[in-house]
């Protein structure tokens, strides 16, 4: 009860802009919330794929690979469909490689949609800290101004430590969304170097498998 209690004696010392400050926290809470349970359906998806379709990419066998993107449309099996796809108008690995890419510039977008906020948030927290601390220690000097001289220094302290009430929260705010943000970061990552090595396996298949024809024909 006392820590509660703490607390919210801290905030209604801290001044209007706490107010700001605790809103971004609350909207980077619910962005981090939002963000971390889609990535983690993702990746968990495409990892649960990469594992079923591994064989199939090893032996370059493009209808099993086709077959699980209709029955499981997963980021990484649509995209290694999309690689396959492309197989029937052009054998160029090159062409495989932009249908592959393509896919993962999209789901790229998604992954990282609204993750930016996240930094900008903390660095407009830490702003809004630092105004109202300079807001606070203009209103103090403003008051011991016309103080009496006895009190000055009572009144400077304890007003200059609710000053720094908002520069506290402000950080207290932001160090946590720069955490999460390249956690978030990191996870987005891992997610498109899953599918862009899967996309590299199956096209170095079909290339050997391709080229074992052509030297089965010259034979």
């Amino acid at each position: 009860m006392d820590f509660v209690n703490s607390i919210v004696r801290f905030l209604q010392e801290g001044g209007y802009f706490i107010f700001p400050i605790a809103f971004i926290l609350i909207l980077g809470i619910a962005i981090t919330i939002e963000r971390w349970w889609f990535l983690r359906s993702v990746y968990a998806s495409n990892q649960r794929a990469y594992r079923e379709l591994q064989p199939a990419i090893a032996a370059a066998d493009t209808k099993a690979i086709l077959q699980q993107a209709d029955s499981n449309q997963t980021p990484l099996s649509l995209m290694l469909a999309s690689g396959v796809n492309r197989l029937t108008s052009s054998h160029r690995r090159e062409d495989m490689e932009y249908a592959m890419e393509e896919v993962v510039l999209e789901y790229s977008l998604r992954l990282q949609k609204r993750t930016p906020f996240l930094a900008t948030l903390a660095n407009v927290a830490t702003l809004l800290g630092l105004l109202g601390t300079i807001v606070g220690l203009i209103a103090a000097f403003s008051a011991v101004a016309n103080a009496d001289p006895s009190e000055k220094a009572s009144l400077l302290s304890s007003s200059i430590s609710v000053a720094m009430n908002t520069t506290a929260f402000g950080l207290m705010t932001a160090i946590p969304l720069v955490f999460v943000h390249a956690l978030l970061q990191s996870k987005t990552a891992s997610i498109v170097d899953t599918m862009e090595m899967a996309g590299i396996k199956l096209m170095n298949s079909i290339g050997q498998r391709f080229a074992g024809g052509r030297d089965d024909q010259k034979a």
